[in-house]
């Protein structure tokens, strides 16, 4: 099927030497024989007169599905006049499997539906996490959701909601992994699933599950609650493969791509080409065993550090997320319940305490961290200051206090 509409402009973008995503919109648009073919090529003229006219030409309004909030993002086009067959092109957002695993049969699945039921055109994934159908009439949304819902898939979070949570591939394939990503993500979810089918929070609110400070899927900027694994003990060292490194790479280049790259200066190479790690400086960054990951690995004392209010740009700009739990085992039934539990308290005091289009980041700012800390009965940890105080007229009395109600909590925690 030719093209309906001329598009210099978008051809324009299919001229340089990496693939263009203009090239799969042509390729639905000249199916022979398919129902969402017409819509493709309206959608492509209506690209084409919004990049000749440097304007966008989606406007809101409200779709959805039987029994749902959310979940649904309405497009309808304002130039419908001149593109009938894109005037409606809405979008729903599905969860994906915690991880991200799929096998061949569902993805192939997943396609014939919205083949049948959209345009053919999908997401893998979307910056949410979640697959994005995207392009269906208001009549064929329904009917697109239950095709879906019946393999066992359900709509992600839109709108003033719980958002669809993401976790890296974790075990399954990453030696790095520090805890059960999956697990965590999936109760998670299945806890405040209300939240995020029906919309009732003052704004978006996001988990992010990632197995190691690598943080594959940006939790820790990315989500208002981030799970990230790490350890509380040594660095694993095999010093026979250390020893190889040196001898295929020099000592010079570990030093250059190495240790001098430690943030916090833990690492050196001794006389007998063996490495030596102070593992009370070390901040568990993950560099040194990304580049020498057959002589380092994490310990064997694994857990996760949560962080609090990671978002991007809005009223008070980008927010990396703060440290609430620094360390917390997750092996047992009853620590994935707690942490379950903490998320849920989290949710709660942001419905209460945040303003109307306010992130839970931007509440902390707001009200305080302490207060914060207090509203879902956390203690304040050293750990969760992210500048230490630089004046040296402080009040020292009460520190005696103080200090013994920390080295009282330590030794519960070692024991």
């Amino acid at each position: 099927m030719a093209l309906k509409h001329e598009t210099p402009l978008l051809d324009q973008l299919e001229s340089g030497p990496w693939p263009s995503f203009v090239t799969g919109l042509k390729r639905l648009a000249e199916s022979e024989g398919k129902q969402y073919a017409p819509m493709m090529q309206d959608l492509l003229g209506q690209l084409e007169y919004s990049y000749k006219t440097r304007k966008g030409f989606w406007k809101g309004g409200t779709v959805g599905v039987r029994g749902y909030g959310g979940g649904v993002i309405p497009r309808f086009s304002e130039v419908a006049d001149k593109y009938p067959e894109s005037s409606e092109f809405h979008t729903l957002r599905v969860q994906p499997p915690a991880g991200m695993h799929y096998d061949t049969k569902t993805l192939r699945t997943l396609c014939d539906i919205w083949e049948e039921h959209g345009s053919g055109l999908i997401a893998f994934h979307g910056q949410s996490g979640d697959i994005m159908f995207q392009g269906a009439t208001t009549e064929s949304t329904q009917a697109a959701f239950d095709a879906l819902n019946e393999i066992g898939f359900d709509l992600g979070g839109a709108g003033a909601a719980v958002r669809t949570s993401m976790s890296c591939v974790g075990g399954a394939r990453c030696e790095q992994s520090c805890f059960n990503e999956q697990k965590a993500h999936r109760m998670m979810i299945n806890a405040t699933l209300d939240d995020m089918h029906r919309p009732s929070l003052p704004y978006k609110f996001k988990f992010k599950f990632s197995g190691c400070a690598n943080d594959c899927v940006n939790a820790s900027h990315r989500s208002d609650f981030a799970v990230l694994g790490t350890w509380r003990d040594d660095i694993k060292v095999d010093q026979d493969k250390f020893k190889q490194y040196i001898a295929e790479r020099g000592r010079k280049e570990i030093n250059d791509q190495v240790v001098n790259m430690c943030p916090t200066r833990a690492l050196s190479i001794n006389d007998d080409d063996t490495l030596d790690v102070d593992n009370k400086s070390c901040v568990k960054c993950m560099h040194c065993i990304n580049v020498l990951t057959k002589a380092l690995s994490p310990g064997d004392d694994k857990g996760v550090t949560i962080l609090m209010g990671g978002k991007r740009t809005l009223k008070i700009g980008d927010l990396m997320g703060s440290v609430i739990v620094p360390f917390k085992k997750l092996e047992t039934e009853e620590d994935f319940e707690e942490l379950v539990e903490l998320g849920e308290a989290c949710i709660e005091f942001f419905a209460e305490n945040a303003l109307e289009h306010e992130r839970i980041g931007e509440m902390i700012e707001r009200i305080g961290l302490v207060n914060f800390l207090e509203g879902v009965g956390l203690e304040v940890d050293p750990n969760m200051i992210s500048h230490p105080r630089t004046s040296s007229y402080v009040r020292t009395d009460g520190w005696d206090e103080e200090v013994a109600k920390w080295e009282a909590r330590k030794g519960v925690a070692a024991e």
